[in-house]
C-alpha cells in the first residue's frame, strides 16, 4: 500500500488491499472481479452492490490505474472462489478490516440524534434519486417488445394495402414486393435505425403515428394509379361491349 494515493469509499476496501490479503498480483484480482461482475450481469444482478470500479494514482509515476472498491458482500462473493486455509485467511482479514472501519465510523458519528436522523434522511433521498435515475436510463435504453413489433408490422401492412388498393388490385400483384420494402426503408430513415426492431420503446407512439400517415412517394402513387386504372378500363370496356 506504499506510494499509492487511494480515496476510500465508506464501508469498502480496495482490490489493492484484497490482493495483499490473498497474496496475489493486483491485475489477477482485477481479472477475477471483472469475471464475477460479468457473471452478475448475465444474472441481471446489479454488480455495483458488490464492486465499483474506480482509479488510483501511483505516486512513483503519477499515473492513473484502475481498481475496484469492494463492499463487504463483494468480499464475501470474492471469497467464495477460494477454499481451504486460503479462503479462511482472507475471510479473517477482510472481516477484521471492516470491523475496524465500522468502529471508526461509530466513533465519528455525531451524538445528536437529530443530526443522525437528518443524515439518514439525506442518504435515503440520494439513494432514491439514484434508483430513479437508473430506472429512467433503463427505460430510455429499452427496445420495443415482440408485441409492439407485431403492432408496427400490422400497421405497415394496412398502409401498404390501402395505398395499393387491396389484395385483389393489379397494383398489389405488380408492386407489393416493391412497396412493402419502401415503407420500412422510410421508417428506418426516419428513426435512423438499422432495423425497425431496434426502435426504442420510448419512440413507439411516435412510430405508430408515422406509420398511420405514411404514403408512397408521388412517383410510386402514379405507378399504382396506372396499374389500377388498367383494371378500371378493362371493366369499363367489358361493361360496354
Amino acid at each position: 500500500m506504499t506510494n499509492i494515493q487511494v480515496t476510500y469509499a465508506a464501508q469498502t476496501i480496495t482490490s489493492i488491499e484484497v490482493a495483499e490479503m490473498v497474496g496475489r498480483e493486483h491485475k489477477n484480482v482485477m481479472q477475477d472481479i471483472r469475471k464475477i461482475s460479468s457473471d452478475l450481469g448475465v444474472l441481471k444482478i446489479q454488480h455495483t452492490l458488490y464492486f465499483k470500479e474506480t482509479t488510483y494514482i501511483h505516486q512513483q509515476n503519477n499515473q492513473k490505474y484502475p481498481m475496484f472498491h469492494l463492499t463487504k458482500q463483494g468480499c464475501e462473493l470474492y471469497g467464495n472462489r477460494m477454499s481451504g486455509i486460503e479462503g479462511t485467511a482472507f475471510a479473517v482479514a477482510y472481516i477484521e478490516r471492516f470491523n475496524e472501519m465500522e468502529a471508526a465510523e461509530q466513533t465519528a458519528l455525531p451524538a445528536d440524534p437529530i443530526a443522525l436522523a437528518l443524515q439518514a434522511a439525506l442518504d435515503t433521498r440520494q439513494e432514491v434519486q439514484d434508483i430513479k435515475q437508473d430506472v429512467q436510463e433503463l427505460k430510455d435504453s429499452m427496445r420495443i417488445n415482440t408485441h409492439q413489433e407485431k403492432q408496427l408490422q400490422d400497421m405497415a401492412k394496412q398502409r401498404v394495402l390501402k395505398a395499393l388498393g387491396g389484395y385483389d388490385s393489379p397494383a398489389y400483384k405488380a408492386m407489393s414486393k416493391k412497396v412493402f420494402p419502401t415503407v420500412w426503408r422510410d421508417f428506418k430513415n426516419k428513426f435512423d435505425l438499422p432495423t425497425y426492431r431496434a426502435l426504442q420503446a420510448k419512440q413507439f407512439e411516435e412510430a405508430r403515428f408515422f406509420l398511420s400517415i405514411w404514403e408512397p412517394s408521388s412517383s410510386m402513387r402514379y405507378d399504382i394509379a396506372v396499374h389500377n386504372r388498367q383494371l378500371q378500363l378493362a371493366v369499363f370496356n367489358q361493361t360496354n361491349s
